[in-house]
């Protein structure tokens, strides 16, 4: 009877009253409703703390791809050109690029695979035959690569000086002013393959803070890199920078360029050349981030079975208040309130937390790592075996990550995250509420 009696004020202060009552009677159904607050706000912890270490390394991940692999868009050159038949003209060719409107910058390159040696160990590398400058004027390569060892200064023109990954370096067993051989194939008239070596230094030793960068790249001069690479062997490209690599004009500036050198080379975004790269990041976000959501579908859950026992525990309230005409609206609304606010009061605790512990995301690990190799040495002490064969353990092996997570908070991902959260709750609540507003009060009273 008489809906007109209920205002959706009213409700929300009957469901004010059923959280916070002024008696402080023990109730397990409130308990339970803390417990899935608690629960929500635990399980918002992990999946916002993984938002933003996935983000953050993709993010740090494809800068490096982008602007010290494949530049913004590569041109890559046909082999018998005229543009590739030495440094100075690869370099021409390149110059020639940067008229092209929207076009920032371009780096001329010559690129062979490569055997490097040294007294210890052979390994095979990508040469990288570059303008010296590129270290110093190439914003990517100036701010991505960290000199380890050396004086990035020592690579000239006209040297046989060579800039290697630490990586690289680690493995051959090398350090600053070393010297190595470079070993490249060269085709002579008959094509008879023949191996071509030169004896190299090392000018400095870099790393990219990206591994797997750093495992493959040597870097020589580029007039010197035109002397190992025979002509007809090597893969010769631009690197062509523009504005920025994410803007919408990228496509028309590759048109541009296309239809400007249609006959001297082919053009690629750096999106075609990394896709599957960049596909497979994507696709190990949206699983991690699907797993974590599941935990907090199942903490929101919570919230049903917690709204049955609360409706069950205020039978008699909600007959009393339908038979001084309460309406069933109005009671249902109380509940979905009441269960709603559980699901927002878990946001305004898990969501501070997550962000404190991604923002700290570095520390955490790093003092994770800590506890988890002390522990396993004194697992080996206990065991008797030798400390000195103990291997360090990295929880995130830099051989596949970035060793310094770079942390970058998606806002309209916590935003979503946030909005789901409390409707998943709302959700939740509504079969419990629809049937405390269908409660038949006569029923209910003549029990008591």
């Amino acid at each position: 009877g008489g809906g007109s009696v209920m205002t959706v004020k009213s409700s929300l202060l009957l469901a004010c009253r059923i959280l916070f009552p002024k008696s402080a009677k023990r109730s397990a159904a409130r308990q339970s409703l803390s417990g899935s607050l608690l629960c929500i706000g635990i399980s918002l912890v992990p999946l916002i703390v993984v938002l933003a270490v996935s983000n953050g390394m993709i993010q740090g991940m494809t800068e490096r791809i982008i602007g010290l692999s494949s530049s913004h868009i590569e041109a890559v050159l046909e082999k018998g050109i005229p543009a590739v038949s030495d440094a100075a003209s690869l370099e021409d060719f390149a110059s020639r690029l940067k008229t092209v409107e929207g076009v920032t910058n371009a780096y001329p390159e010559a690129g062979s695979a490569a055997l490097a040696a040294s007294s210890s160990f052979r390994i095979g590398v990508q040469v990288r035959a570059v303008l010296p400058e590129i270290f110093t004027e190439n914003k990517s390569f100036a701010s991505f690569f960290r000199v380890t060892d050396g004086d990035i200064g020592n690579f000239k023109r006209g040297t046989k000086a060579a800039v290697i990954g630490e990586e690289t370096a680690r493995r051959l067993g090398l350090h600053s002013g070393d010297t190595f051989r470079l070993i490249s194939a060269s085709v002579n008239e008959r094509g008879t393959v023949l191996p071509k070596a030169a004896l190299l230094s090392v000018a400095a030793i870099v790393s990219s803070g990206y591994r797997e960068l750093d495992a493959a790249w040597l870097f020589v001069p580029i007039d010197t890199g035109f002397d190992i690479i025979r002509s007809g062997t090597g893969e010769y490209s631009v690197l062509v920078e523009t504005e920025n690599a994410f803007s919408p004009e990228l496509v028309r500036i590759q048109n541009s360029l296309r239809d400007e050198f249609p006959f001297d080379a082919d053009f690629y975004r750096w999106d075609e050349l990394n896709l599957d790269k960049y596909e497979n990041f994507a696709s190990t976000k949206v699983m991690l981030v699907f797993i974590m959501l599941l935990i907090v579908l199942v903490a929101s859950v919570n919230i049903s079975s917690s709204l049955v026992m609360l409706v069950a525990e205020k039978r008699r309230e909600i007959a009393v208040i339908k038979s001084l005409g309460g309406s069933a609206h109005g009671i249902a609304l109380t509940f979905l309130a009441a269960g709603t606010a559980a699901g927002f009061g878990g946001v305004l605790i898990g969501l501070p937390i997550g962000l404190a512990c991604a923002v700290n995301v570095n520390r955490i690990i790093g003092f994770l790592e800590k506890g988890v190799n002390a522990a396993a040495e004194f697992l080996y002490i206990i065991k008797g075996y030798d400390i000195h064969s103990f291997a360090h353990i990295a929880l995130l092996d830099p051989e596949y990550y970035l060793p310094e997570i770079p942390v970058v908070i998606p806002f309209r991902d916590t935003a979503v995250i946030v909005i789901s959260t409390v409707l998943l709750a709302l959700a939740a609540s509504v079969i419990p509420a629809w049937k405390a507003g269908h409660e038949k009060p006569l029923e209910t009273l003549r029990k008591v």
